[in-house]
């Protein structure tokens, strides 16, 4: 864990939170507009009263992935770097570590759409962008097959086509390993958009019940039986993208999604979309999809003992080794 031995040292906190992006314009802080870090910098700002210009306690997030414009967050983290003295502000009259006090705090500060699911102190090394390992997002989809939910409008994006999973599989696969992804992405600037992708693959979810039709619980089974009370788990019949990789570089999910549904409507074939992994240019025919299906769900680190080394290592910069294309790391990775 940090030490803290005198009133110079500083504890690096991790928060694990969610939040619904619909009404935010993204994860970073921008004036004027409502962004999710800068709710949660102002209700910190609060809680601890701390000025907002304060230059000894700017009290400033930094976050494992910076989300766009009406996405999602299931999983996000991010580390607070805060004095002793200020993070005691939190307890009040309440017995408890200083902390939870802050969770429980913010939590209840925060507007309903962000949810703060613990805060901790972080261990020695730990950098919530830079420590990362891999970071996985899914993008969720109702087509024609699917049986549209209106009450998950918010997190679905709903297409009136049939989808062909075989053959947008086919072009994910594409996807991973260590590519150039500038026909799918922008970088910032002096960054790059070379990453690795682990994993990508389209699957439909299997169409489960609620309430299983036999098992150990005798009430839930007579329930089933009856056929009334076997409803669908939520996600039941949607299409999903799930990609796995170490960062992610600005639009690229949201524009790989459009890429292969425009294959998997039949309106693209394979080989244009391997021309585009080929041809590291954008042209205008894959800009991103609608941002509401998109939810970032896991990211991964390593032991604590390896936190400082990854740190350190994912600075460096990136290498396409057959071709022998370089870039900086994107310091603003996502």
């Amino acid at each position: 864990m940090s030490e803290t031995t005198n009133e110079t040292c500083r504890i690096r906190l991790r928060i694990d939170l969610a939040y619904d992006g619909g009404a935010f314009f993204g994860w970073a802080t921008q004036p004027a507009i409502r962004t999710v870090q800068g709710e949660i910098e102002t209700a910190l700002h609060r809680i601890l009263h701390v000025e907002a210009d304060d230059p000894d306690e700017p009290l400033r997030l930094v976050v494992a992935g910076r989300t766009d414009t009406g996405v999602h967050a299931s999983h996000q983290v991010c580390h607070l770097d805060i004095s002793p003295t200020v993070l005691e502000r939190a307890v009040g009259h309440m017995q408890v570590p200083a902390t939870t006090a802050l969770e429980h705090r913010l939590q209840r500060l925060l507007p309903h759409d962000i949810a703060v699911h613990r805060i901790g102190v972080a261990p020695t090394g730990f950098d919530a962008r830079f420590s990362a390992l891999e970071r996985t997002y899914v993008y969720r989809i109702a087509d024609r097959e699917s049986e549209v939910d209106p009450r998950l409008a918010g997190c679905v994006l709903h297409i009136d086509d049939d989808l062909d999973l075989d053959a947008m599989n086919r072009a994910a696969a594409a996807t991973i390993g260590l590519h150039d992804f500038g026909s799918f992405a922008t970088p910032n600037p002096g960054g790059t958009t070379i990453r690795e992708v682990k994993r990508a693959f389209w699957t439909r979810v299997p169409s489960r019940p609620l309430i299983p039709d036999e098992g150990s619980d005798t009430v839930a089974s007579d329930m089933a039986a009856s056929g009334a009370y076997i409803v669908p788990t939520l996600e039941s019949g949607l299409v999903c993208f799930t990609i796995v990789a170490d960062a992610f570089a600005r639009n690229m999910v949201r524009s790989l999604v459009n890429a292969c549904v425009q294959v998997g409507i039949g309106k693209r074939d394979l080989d244009w979309f391997l021309g585009k992994m080929a041809t590291p240019k954008r042209e205008g025919s894959t800009g991103p999809i609608a941002p509401q299906g998109l939810t970032l769900e896991h990211v991964a680190y390593p032991a604590d003992d390896l936190l400082a080394s990854r740190a350190q290592a994912i600075r460096a910069v990136r290498t396409l080794p057959d071709t022998g294309t370089s870039g900086t790391r994107d310091t603003q990775e996502r």
